[in-house]
């Protein structure tokens, strides 16, 4: 700008370039965003209602979390990694008229604190959720339902298992509910 002034051309502005924070660290699973066949699917498998509270494990762009909100007066939380994807969900959540009952977080879903849970819902890999078992066991309330899609959880077998056609191929989902604890 100052050579333009000094040259006595009028000085450009050059538009603010939006800043783009990257994740905390390599994130576990690549962003694909869920088909609303499938998000659709997922809700009805775990038979959410207005009375859960449903937490999103890598949410991405926040439309299973937001999907629950419209359709059932659900409240939510969504986790992901890349800071990016929270911005686009909270966009999202603002612009379907839901952004009082769902709110998403920067974050690693193994730090979380998923107490709060009455459903759990996932796209995550193989092995994310090989990893995430133990968690999920340890933290959430006996009766929580989760719902993985196309991705199970080793040898735990689920509860319910529904195969959606959809173009493109067949998609898997799969639900769980925790057990109840045994005395010791």
């Amino acid at each position: 700008m100052l050579l333009a002034v000094l040259s006595g051309a009028a000085p450009r502005r050059v538009a603010a370039q939006p800043i783009i924070r990257q994740p905390s660290r390599p994130l576990d699973v690549p962003y694909i965003a869920t088909h609303e066949r499938i998000v659709k699917a997922m809700l009805d498998l775990a038979k959410v209602t207005k009375d859960d509270f449903l937490i999103d494990l890598g949410c991405g762009d926040g439309r299973i979390p937001i999907a629950a909100a419209k359709r059932f007066g659900t409240r939510g939380l969504g986790i992901d990694l890349d800071p990016e994807r929270i911005e686009e969900a909270r966009a999202n959540a603002r612009s379907a008229g839901v952004a009082k009952r769902v709110r998403f977080a920067e974050g690693d879903i193994f730090e979380a604190d998923l107490r709060q849970a009455t459903v759990v819902t996932r796209y995550l890999l193989p092995e994310v959720n090989l990893r995430l078992r133990p968690k999920l066991l340890a933290e959430l309330k006996p009766g929580t339902r989760i719902v993985s899609h196309d991705y199970d959880m080793g040898d735990w077998e689920p509860d319910k298992t529904v195969r959606l056609p959809l173009p493109g191929g067949a998609h898997l989902l799969s639900l769980w509910t925790i057990p109840p604890r045994t005395m010791r």
